[in-house]
This record gives structure tokens, sequence and C-alpha cells, in this order.
């Protein structure tokens, strides 16, 4: 029954444990750190129990009283009899689960082993792309739009015409003027350097480790480096010259075709 050996006086439970304490088997063991990395997991669990004390006391009384009675009697006893997992909250490594009717098809827990599993491949980003991590969600490093805007001068161009009409001999105005032409500060960073000891993560990856320096670094590598125009703007001379040639007003730019519906691209004169 489950949990008898419980109820066991303590002389008899010691001597359980010590005679089943030689059965345990020997992979069951304390392992170094430095043997860790060579040890192989096995693809299945263990099928020699590390408690063979366990149900002692049952497997007793089914021997006495024969497999007949001992079911009659477990039924009286035990709260749900049947329940294969002996209402363990958590299933045993060897409890096989049946899935079909014939019982031909069972599940474990945990089998395969998680250990014994192909290592996890990790994605990349595609060739081109900013990053080789996907992982990197940091927006602030690329967040360009907004890069000028500085949280103590929200307006910097009414801020400087109030400094232009100023005192220029006062020192407070000199203090504002200096501070405003700084730009933005904040802390260094920690260098890396944080509670439980150095770290050699990104410092862009770590509020604690980055600065403005290092953002700044960043925001140059993303700023925008190229112009936009329109699709006709290297065609804008056959443009004026196809609406001269038909004595039509010139437009601004170009109508693209099915961008407007048709109506809007009959004259009305």
């Amino acid at each position: 029954m489950r949990g008898s050996y419980r109820i066991m006086s303590a002389p008899i439970q010691k001597a359980a444990y010590t005679a089943a304490k030689s059965a345990i088997p020997a992979a069951s063991r304390a392992v170094a750190m430095s043997e860790a990395e060579n040890i192989v997991p096995s693809a299945t669990s263990s099928t020699e129990t590390s408690m063979p004390w366990e149900g002692w006391f049952t497997s007793f009384l089914a021997k006495t009283l024969g497999d007949k009675s001992y079911q009659k009697l477990r039924s009286y006893v035990v709260f749900m009899p049947q329940d294969i997992h002996n209402l363990e909250q958590q299933p045993l490594p060897g409890t096989k689960v049946t899935l079909t009717e014939d019982g031909k098809i069972t599940a474990q827990f945990r089998y395969p082993s998680p250990g014994s599993q192909p290592r996890v491949s990790q994605p990349d980003e595609d060739d081109g792309t900013m990053y080789e991590d996907p992982y990197v969600g940091s927006y602030y490093t690329r967040d360009t739009r907004r890069r000028f805007d500085d949280p103590a001068f929200p307006n910097p161009e009414l801020e400087a015409a109030k400094l232009a009409i100023l005192p220029e001999d006062d020192p407070r105005v000199n203090e504002l003027r200096v501070n405003f032409e700084e730009g933005p500060k904040s802390s260094p960073g920690n260098k890396g350097n944080f509670a439980t000891g150095p770290s050699d993560i990104e410092p862009l990856r770590t509020a604690m480790g980055t600065n403005h320096a290092l953002m700044n670094a960043s925001l140059d590598d993303n700023m925008p480096d190229h112009l936009p125009a329109p699709n006709w703007w290297d065609e804008q001379t056959k443009v004026v010259e196809w609406h001269k040639d038909r004595k039509l007003p010139i437009p601004i730019g170009r109508t693209e075709w099915g961008t407007i519906p048709t109506r809007g691209r009959l004259a009305r004169w």
C-alpha cells in the first residue's frame, strides 16, 4: 500500500533501509563538475529502483494472502486502487501509460530522456541582416528617429532662442549654454562589473553596462544613408514633354497606372 513503510517502527525501518542500501545501483552516484562534461546521458531511465525498500509491506501481504485476497483488501483500504501511478503526483520513469485499447502503444514520463536528445539548433539571421544573433531585441541602439531628442531639452530650437536673448555675461546663462551644447549625459556604465562579478556580455545588451558613447556609435552604424525618391524621378523630363506635346497641364509627379480610379484619370473639359 502506498506509503505503508511510514507506519513501520523505527528499528524495522532502519533494518530495511540498511539492507536495501547495498542494492542501490552504482549509476546513482554523485558526479564531480569535472566529470559532468564527459558523461554521456542514457537514452532510457534506469530500470533499477534507488528505493528497493519501497512497497515491501504490500509485497509481503500479496505473498501471504494471495493475489485475489490481497486485491480485495487493497480495494477496501486504498483510494483509487486502479490508478497506475499509485497516486503519485509525478509519474515514475518506469511507469508505462497505455495509449491504445489493445495496449500496444505506450508512453513513459520523460522518455527518451532530454539529455540524450540532440543539442538545440539556435537559428541565425539570414545573410545580409544586421545581427547574426536573432535574439537582439534592443531597440534603443537602432532608434535613429529619436536620436537627437533630448528629454532635458524637448524643444532645442526654442531653448537655443532663449539662450540667444539672455545676457552673455551672466555665469548662470553660460552654464546653461554649456549644458545645452553637451547634450544628454548619463552614467558611464559599469564596464562589465556586476554584483555577481565581471561579465563578458556585450555592454549594449545590458542596461547597466551601456553608456551614451557606445549607444551613439551604434546609432552611427544604423543612421539612414539613402534619399528616397519616387520611381518617376529619373524620367521627369519625359513626363513634362509628354504633357506639353498634348497641351495638357503638367502635373506634380506622374500618375501611376492602377493607383487612381479610371474616373480620376478622365479629363472633364
